[in-house]
């Protein structure tokens, strides 16, 4: 598979398929090269996996004090500093 593929898989698996991309993926699952096929598969299986393990993942709570300085932020109407 070359980058592209690879890449193509990424959107798929992420949902964010247009036309362009639908059209694409049909080529390469009716491609006559079963590899090609089979590799693309195997990468978004693999994605899709990685996305299930880090949406499973425990999130970290922000620092108590952030919700105090973006609000002092915001009614000083000054944009936020990240820290």
């Amino acid at each position: 598979m070359n980058e592209a593929q690879i890449d193509l898989a990424h959107t798929v698996a992420l949902g964010l398929i247009d036309d362009e991309d639908h059209h694409a993926i049909q080529t390469i699952i009716d491609n006559e090269d079963p590899t090609l096929c089979s590799d693309f598969r195997r990468e978004l299986r693999g994605t899709r996996e990685v996305l299930a393990v880090i949406g499973a993942s425990t999130p970290t709570p922000p620092p108590p004090s952030l919700r105090a300085r973006l609000l002092a932020a915001i009614e000083a109407e000054e944009p936020p500093v990240a820290s």
